[in-house]
C-alpha cells in the first residue's frame, strides 16, 4: 500500500527562481543556456514593461493592452526574432511558424482548413488509441515510479506521426525522433552572437553541428510524400493528405513537395513535444493536488468507465479541460517568445527603435501579479469562467493572425490522454524526485516527472 502524505495547504508548484540582480551580457549568457527563463527578472511579474539593453537594446512586455497591439492591431511590425528563425530554419525551412508576410499568408490559408473543427474530430481515434497504449505500458509499471514525461513523449509522438504519415511506410519513426531531439539539444541554446546581437550571417558552431541528422530526416519525409503522391492512402485522410489537397482560395497555389515536408516536419516538431510537455505537467499538478486529482478522476469515470476517451466525451470533461488550461498558465511549452520591431513605435508610453528586440515572457504574464489571484497556486477553479480571464493575459498559444493553429488539435489530444490516465490510475509524487522547469526551447521538466502509479 503506498503511503499518500497530505500536501501542505499553503504550499506552492515548483517554479524557475527568477533573477532579483541584473546578469549583463556574461550573466546573460550563462543564465540563456542553463534556463532561458532565468533572464526574466522577478520584478516581470509585476511591472507592465521592462526595458534594458544586452548588447542590444530590448523591451520586455507583461501588458496586455499592449501585447494585444504587438500580436494582432500592429502585427507586422513585430515579425519573429532573428534569434528563433537562426534556431529553426534549418530544422523547418520557410514554413509557417517562420515565414512572414506573403509567404506566410498563403500558407495559412492553405493550411488553416486542414485543422477545421471536422477535421480535427476526424483524427480523435487516433488519441484513443494512443491514449490505451500509454495506458497499457504504464500498466506494466504499477506500484513502482513511472517516468511520466518519457511516456507522454512516446504517447504524442505516436499521435502525431499517426496523423501526419499515417501508412508509416519508409517513415522511420525512432530516427526523426532522436533528430528532432539531437537537434534541440545541440542547437536550441542561446549563443553568446545572438545575445549580443550579431547579424544573422556570422555562423553560430552549435548549429553547425547538427546539419547531418535534419538532412537524414528531411529526406526520409521527402520519400514519403513522394511515394504518397504516386500510391495515395485508401485510409482515413491524414494531415499529409490534407495538405496535398489544399491550395490557397486566393491563388490557388499548391504546396511543392519541400514546402510540403517542411510544414509537416513543423507539425511534428511543434506538435508532439508541446503536447507531451502538457500533459506531464498536468499529471505533476495533479499528484502535487491529490483533491483536484479525486475530483477529475470521479468525472473521468463517470464519463468514460473503462474504455478511452473520445472527442464525443470532451464536452463532459469540464474539470479535466481545466486543469489542462490551468497547466498551460502555469508551465507554457513557450514560455518565452521574441520579435523584433522594424519600425519606431510606443508600448506602454515607452520609445520602440527599430531593431529593438521585443520580449513576450509568457511565464511571467501567467505568474503577474496585476492579473491573477495567488499566481503560482495551482487552482483550475479559476478557468471555470472563462470570460474572466484577459485574453491578452493567457497566451499559451500565442494570439492574432498568427495564434497557433494546432491549438485545437492539442487540447483535444491533452483531455483524451489525460481523461484516459486519470480514470483508470492513481499518480503520486515520489519525494526527492521534483521536476525542475527549464526552458531551452520549450519549457521541460529537468530530471522527468517520476511519479508513483497504482491503479485507480
Amino acid at each position: 500500500m503506498t503511503e499518500h502524505r497530505p500536501i501542505p495547504a499553503r504550499s506552492e508548484p515548483v517554479k524557475v527562481p527568477l533573477g532579483k540582480r541584473p546578469l549583463g551580457v556574461f550573466g546573460s549568457l550563462a543564465a540563456g543556456r542553463r534556463n532561458i527563463l532565468e533572464l526574466i527578472p522577478e520584478i516581470a511579474t509585476h511591472a507592465p514593461i521592462l526595458s534594458g539593453r544586452t548588447g542590444k537594446r530590448w523591451h520586455m512586455v507583461m501588458d496586455p493592452d499592449a501585447l494585444r497591439h504587438i500580436l494582432r492591431e500592429n502585427v507586422t511590425n513585430y515579425p519573429k526574432s532573428v534569434v528563433t528563425k537562426l534556431i529553426l530554419e534549418p530544422a523547418i525551412g520557410d514554413s509557417l511558424f517562420v515565414a512572414e508576410g506573403q509567404e506566410w499568408l498563403w500558407q495559412r490559408r492553405t493550411a488553416a482548413p486542414v485543422f477545421s473543427h471536422r477535421n480535427v474530430a476526424a483524427l480523435a481515434p487516433v488519441m484513443s488509441a494512443a491514449a490505451e497504449r500509454a495506458c497499457a505500458r504504464i500498466a506494466t509499471g504499477t506500484g513502482r515510479a513511472v517516468n511520466c514525461y518519457d511516456e507522454m513523449v512516446t504517447a504524442t509522438f505516436e499521435v502525431i506521426s499517426d496523423v501526419t504519415f499515417s501508412d508509416g511506410e519508409g517513415f522511420d519513426r525512432a530516427s526523426v525522433h532522436r533528430a528532432i531531439e539531437d537537434y534541440m539539444a545541440q542547437t536550441a541554446r542561446v549563443s553568446l552572437l545572438d545575445i549580443i546581437g550579431a547579424p544573422a550571417w556570422v555562423p553560430r558552431p552549435g548549429r553547425l553541428l547538427s546539419g547531418a541528422a535534419m538532412r537524414q530526416m528531411k529526406r526520409v519525409a521527402d520519400g514519403s510524400i513522394q511515394r504518397r503522391r504516386a500510391e495515395g492512402n485508401p485510409g482515413v485522410p491524414d494531415l499529409l493528405d490534407l495538405l496535398m489537397a489544399g491550395e490557397d482560395p486566393k491563388s490557388g497555389r499548391k504546396m511543392t513537395t519541400p514546402e510540403l515536408r517542411d510544414n509537416l516536419l513543423t507539425f511534428i516538431v511543434a506538435g508532439h513535444e508541446t503536447t507531451a510537455l502538457t500533459l506531464s505537467w498536468a499529471l505533476y499538478l495533479c499528484a502535487f493536488d491529490p483533491a483536484v486529482q479525486a475530483a477529475a478522476r470521479a468525472e473521468a469515470q463517470a464519463a468514460l468507465g473503462t474504455r478511452a476517451a473520445t472527442a464525443a466525451d470532451i464536452a463532459a470533461l469540464p474539470l479535466i479541460r481545466r486543469i489542462v488550461d490551468e497547466t498551460l498558465r502555469l508551465y507554457p511549452p513557450a514560455a518565452f517568445l521574441s520579435r523584433t520591431a522594424q519600425a519606431a513605435d510606443t508600448l506602454c508610453g515607452r520609445e520602440v527603435l527599430p531593431g529593438d528586440t521585443i520580449i513576450l515572457p509568457i511565464y511571467a504574464l501567467h505568474r503577474h501579479h496585476a492579473l491573477w489571484g495567488r499566481p503560482d497556486s495551482f487552482d483550475p477553479d479559476r478557468f471555470a469562467e472563462p470570460k474572466a480571464v484577459d485574453r491578452y493575459a493567457y497566451l499559451p498559444f500565442g494570439d492574432g493572425p498568427r495564434v497557433c493553429i494546432g491549438a485545437n488539435f492539442a487540447l483535444q489530444e491533452a483531455v483524451i490522454i489525460l481523461a484516459t490516465l486519470l480514470a483508470r490510475f492513481r499518480f503520486d509524487l515520489v519525494p526527492g524526485k521534483a521536476p525542475k522547469p527549464v526552458m531551452i526551447l520549450t519549457l521541460r521538466p529537468e530530471g522527468g516527472v517520476w511519479l508513483t502509479v497504482t491503479p485507480a
